[in-house]
């Protein structure tokens, strides 16, 4: 009984580093895209539909 007390507080701990590194990694800029919105421009045709005309009864 006594393995599954050390594995279950082993397993928070490395979760809460994991967790700490990620927020450290975030804070630091790790996920910042800075290469799409330079790029987005070129296909900005490619991204907008047209919306369908609506049909009218008259």
């Amino acid at each position: 009984m006594s393995v599954i007390y050390l594995l279950l507080s082993l397993s928070i701990l490395v979760a809460i580093v994991f967790f700490i590194a990620f927020i450290y990694s975030v804070k630091q800029g790790q996920y910042d895209d800075s290469y799409t919105p330079s790029v987005r421009m070129l296909f900005d045709d490619e991204l907008v539909k047209e919306k369908p005309k609506k049909l009218t009864k008259d």
